[in-house]
């Protein structure tokens, strides 16, 4: 959220965090173009870009201070133990992702990475969550979403996969149950403790 404040502040864009954290979860361009759209700014394919650009750039120069949500290291642990196929589907595109991917210290040549620079529509379209299916070479409607934001739900829904929602978003349990959650959890630390209420059981054979 920080860095899009101040990508639309550089653009002389003055919008309070609790309007820019509404749209957080949608592809950039997206969120540029509503955001710009509402408070009734010019919309053009040269600034949505250049807000882009400004976007990475203060992303970049904070992301030494982003802090993994609780758990999400022992989660991603846990489904490639338990030998649970599982990818990674964000609407961060190549000049964002690898920062918050490092955090997470995966095989990034085992593990499915799809980014919002490879594939033609971000969330709420299903897109990501499509693209992610396919490399893991599995059906989507067998598939579990996992995202904090109703953006991610909506998506998620269109694919027609079942999803579960995180409250680390800053969304209501009631938003994101409303938006097609079917249980919703505090965080990846919550979630990983009531495993066995979306999937397989912790200490089952694989």
């Amino acid at each position: 959220m920080l860095a899009w404040r101040s990508a639309l502040s550089a653009e002389g864009i003055d919008l309070s965090i609790w309007r820019i954290h509404r749209k957080i979860g949608m592809s950039g361009g997206l969120f540029a173009s509503m955001r710009l759209r509402e408070t009734g700014y010019q919309i053009d394919p040269e600034r949505i870009e250049r807000l882009r650009h400004l976007h990475a750039a203060a992303f970049k120069r904070n992301s030494a201070n982003i802090q993994l949500l609780p758990g999400a290291r022992e989660l991603l642990a846990y489904l490639t133990h338990a030998e649970i196929p599982w990818a990674i589907a964000t609407s961060g595109r190549i000049e964002t992702a690898p920062q918050l991917l490092a955090k997470l210290d995966i095989d990034l040549d085992r593990i499915p990475i799809v980014r919002r620079d490879q594939v033609k529509y971000a969330k709420p379209d299903p897109d990501l969550f499509l693209a992610a299916a396919a490399r893991l070479r599995v059906g989507i409607e067998t598939t579990l979403v996992v995202g904090d934001s109703v953006w991610d739900m909506l998506a998620a829904q269109r694919a027609r996969a079942l999803c579960v929602g995180l409250l680390s978003g800053g969304y209501g349990r009631d938003e994101l149950e409303r938006a097609g959650a079917c249980r919703v959890y505090e965080d990846p630390a919550d979630l990983l403790r009531h495993i066995d209420e979306v999937g397989r059981k912790r200490g089952a054979d694989a």
